[in-house]
């Protein structure tokens, strides 16, 4: 489910609903879901088999097509690519969405981007040059070539794939980085085995034998015959942070979150000692010749200033994690300390309250690299109440300086985005398992406390409120996320 807020002239328009995908619509007209998980479907030989039997028959009986139509659920993240939202989840091709200008959430449909030839999946973590307007993105695959690199134009088309044949298993690469020059991959622990099933287990799984590497190939590259790697023990990356090159293009950095223990990452995130990381690389002796972490903490889904996305970068803001899974606090780190301990800030949540990744808003795209605002969606589990946080991203408290109470529950989420729709209109998003929000102000100054309208949807799990909003001056910018 994506969660919206929307500010403009003056009124906030708060808004949750489903991606209205293949799978959803699917399971909604039946009542009941049928398509399997590759997490929770597979346990056990005798389960196993009846429910791959029993899928197998509904799509030879017609009651869904997923190689036409796919199978995801498009809730792990939103991006803005070309000038479109579009929601994500790596099992699917994005679904374009659109926000009405009364500030509803409609789904325009799944989204190849207009490929001269199929494909039926793409990561839910591409990456946007911001000075080219370029997107950059992969998908895995069970069958060779297991990993596929592509580009998406300014003008909103897919070019070629890039096979990596290097890759000779099936990776769980969920994110990567992209610098100016440069693609960098991790080829991780994680990795997925459709024999596992055979065997009544899960696809899923830890090779502890593996030992991670990092692929590096030039952003452009037409086949993988530039494609080099480097073995990286222990580092099973799970979201990138950002990458850049120095020492005049001689070296590459990449800033990661590294999932320490590997063996427990199926079990629970929160169990895997989720670490932030630096690695440089030189790549001239391509190697590795700096690693270190930035913080003893558990730290997981950072941002940074969009403005220096695969640039160099000083600052960067990340959730603490916590057991049971949990994101309780928001941390800014300063990675040009180059230390064991980079934290410089940090909000901790009011007790029993949850949070999401936190999303970085500039407040003036000429000023210092930490001029901006950060913003969250806070759910506390024992009044049952949602708030959305705005904080000053260069206080040393990341002070709050709004805290907007919404109608309705925002579950704890992973990814957002913050867009600008136009002069008039800014956007916060979330979803329910990823972050999405619309919003229209420099600085939200006063808490919003009362809201006015009614639900207005046909399911009693969406929503549609509209908030009074305190008229904002000529002067205050609206802004989107």
């Amino acid at each position: 489910m994506l969660h919206m807020i929307k500010i403009s002239d003056g009124k906030a328009t708060f808004c949750s609903r489903y991606v209205k995908t293949y799978k959803y619509m699917v399971e909604r007209d039946l009542g009941h879901p049928i398509f399997p998980s590759g997490f929770a479907s597979f346990n056990g030989l005798t389960a196993s088999m009846a429910r791959l039997g029993l899928s197998v028959a509904r799509v030879l009986t017609g009651q869904f097509n997923p190689v036409i139509n796919g199978i995801g659920t498009a809730n792990t993240s939103v991006a803005a690519i070309c000038g479109k939202l579009y929601a994500l989840g790596e099992s699917d091709l994005p679904y374009e969405i659109q926000v009405t200008s009364d500030g509803d959430i409609i789904t325009i449909g799944r989204h190849d981007f207009h490929s001269r030839k199929p494909f039926f999946s793409m990561t839910a973590h591409p990456k946007v040059d911001p000075d080219t307007g370029e997107a950059f993105a992969f998908r895995f695959h069970v069958v060779p070539p297991f990993l596929t690199f592509f580009r998406i134009g300014s003008d909103g088309r897919k070019g070629p794939d890039v096979p990596i044949f290097s890759m000779k298993s099936t990776a769980l690469i969920h994110d990567f980085a992209v610098t100016k020059n440069y693609a960098i991959f991790n080829d991780g622990q994680m990795v997925i085995s459709p024999v596992e099933i055979l065997r009544g287990r899960p696809p899923m799984r830890v090779d502890p034998s593996k030992v991670p590497r990092l692929g590096i190939i030039h952003r452009y590259a037409e086949d993988d015959d530039e494609m080099w790697w480097i073995d990286v023990p222990g580092f099973n990356m799970l979201h990138a942070v950002n990458a850049w090159e120095e020492d005049d293009g001689e070296s590459l950095v990449v800033v990661a979150s590294n999932i320490s223990s590997v063996e427990q990452a199926l079990e629970g995130l929160d169990l895997a000692q989720l670490k932030l990381e630096e690695i440089k690389i030189s790549l001239k002796a391509k190697k590795v010749v700096v690693r270190h972490p930035v913080s003893a903490k558990s730290l997981d889904l950072a941002v940074i200033n969009p403005a220096y996305a695969g640039k160099k970068n000083r600052y960067a803001y990340a959730a603490e994690i916590a057991t049971p899974l949990s994101a309780v606090a928001v941390v800014k780190l300063d990675l040009s300390l180059s230390s064991d301990d980079c934290v410089v800030a940090s909000r901790v949540f009011e007790p029993w309250c949850t949070g999401n990744g936190p999303f970085f808003v500039p407040n003036n795209p000429a000023a210092d690299e930490d001029d901006g605002f950060l913003i969250a969606y806070v759910h506390d589990e024992k009044t049952q109440e949602s708030k959305f946080l705005v904080m000053d991203a260069n206080s040393p408290t990341l002070e709050i300086v709004a805290a907007v109470k919404l109608p309705g529950r925002v579950p704890t989420g992973f990814h957002g985005l913050f867009m600008k729709i136009n002069s008039d209109e800014l956007y916060w998003g979330n979803l329910e398992f990823d972050p999405e929000i619309e919003t229209t102000t420099r600085r939200l100054q006063k808490e919003i406390e009362q809201v006015k309208g009614e639900v207005s949807t046909s399911s009693p799990s969406e929503a549609y409120f509209e908030l009074d909003v305190p008229a904002f001056s000529e002067s205050e910018e609206e802004v989107m996320a």
